[in-house]
């Protein structure tokens, strides 16, 4: 499947489990199969526009926060996708506090 297909389905995972719920209870809420979710999860099916817009309203999220800061082919922008992905879920607090640790991280690989 294809890299955006990734990145979408690991951006739901994160999502729903923000939200506290399990895979079952996002596609009740969606009006769609869990299998079809956990599929879509993994990259293993391209979603439908209708069907994103439907998950994106039962985890009470904007559509356009799934496709936030995706840029397709881009090998070398993969490790910052998947980072965007797991923080951009977090909260304000500890996304700061995660974006000190890079800042010192960074910072001391550069002394």
């Amino acid at each position: 499947m294809t890299e955006i297909a990734k990145i979408i389905g690991e951006r739901m995972r994160a999502y729903r489990t923000k939200a506290g719920i399990n895979q079952e209870a996002l596609a009740e809420r969606a009006g769609l199969h869990s299998t079809y979710i956990g599929q879509l999860e993994r990259g293993e099916k391209n979603a439908t526009l209708e069907s994103i817009e439907k998950i994106a309203r039962a985890l009470n999220i904007s559509f356009e926060i799934l496709f936030n800061h995706i840029v397709s082919g881009d090998v070398e922008s993969a490790a910052a996708e998947q980072c965007y992905s797991l923080i951009a879920t977090q909260p304000e607090k500890k996304q700061r506090a995660i974006l000190d640790l890079i800042r010192k991280a960074i910072d001391y690989k550069n002394v």
